[in-house]
């Protein structure tokens, strides 16, 4: 009994120590071409939409990058990728603070005509779905795209302070977002049903005139309400 459960116990650390570390690739996944946007130490990479460095509300915190709303309001705002992406499988996990609202947004173009990247990149909606205000509407859910489609039948995440895995894919400006291994969207920028989605929604407005345009641009994590963490960052080109 004593040897089986001294085996048992080496087993499993043996398995630990073979447990992939976050922010790092598998020679697997070095082969299939995927990169890290996160070294898990520094902001290398990034910068603040419309500047050239990242803001102090963006900090490095136990292979996390985090948004911190404590910290002034002049280190505020979205980051962005340095590079630009067309047809990519992004990978990354998230999670935040009770009541917290943030998002990822990409296709984002860059210039000082459009004051945010949301007026030009669609998003993937990040969100504590129980006590965020932003909760009311079923396409502002978790994983949804964001005031588009998208409802609490597809948009499952881990309960607050636990990590969520995303999946966003764009090929030849078709859309799959996958939220914990659920299939949240599948579609076409620039279809009849996608222009029916954005005539009914807020990207209507004359603001967004611009909006999700081009299939091709920066990726962008945002700044909102509440904290929000993010590790394993990483993507392919397709």
């Amino acid at each position: 009994m004593k040897k089986a459960l001294l085996f048992t116990v080496i087993g499993l650390i043996g398995l630990s120590a073979m447990a992939q570390e976050p922010n790092t690739l598998t020679k697997k996944e070095k082969k299939e071409g995927w990169k890290l946007l996160f070294d898990g130490k520094t902001t290398k990479g990034w910068h603040t939409y419309l500047r050239d460095t990242v803001g102090s509300k963006w900090q490095v915190r136990d292979g996390a990058l985090v948004f911190d709303p404590s910290q002034p309001s002049s280190g505020g705002g979205d980051i962005v990728t340095n590079d630009e992406y067309e047809n990519f499988e992004l990978n990354l996990e998230w999670k935040v603070s009770r009541g917290s609202n943030s998002g990822i947004i990409f296709d984002v173009q860059e210039n000082p005509k459009y004051s945010a990247t949301y007026l030009t990149g669609p998003e993937m909606q990040v969100l504590d779905n129980k006590d965020a205000s932003d909760n009311k509407k079923q396409n502002h859910l978790a994983g949804c795209l964001y005031d588009m489609s998208g409802d609490s039948t597809v948009s499952k995440p881990h309960p607050v302070g636990e990590w969520n895995q995303v999946r966003l894919i764009q090929n030849k400006g078709h859309l799959t977002f996958f939220l914990n291994g659920i299939q949240t969207f599948d579609g076409q920028i620039g279809s009849d049903e996608w222009k029916n989605m954005v005539a009914h929604s807020k990207f209507a407005g004359k603001a967004f005139s611009d909006f999700a345009k081009v299939a091709k641009g920066r990726i962008a994590l945002q700044q909102h309400p509440g904290s929000s963490e993010w590790r394993n960052i990483k993507i392919r080109q397709l």
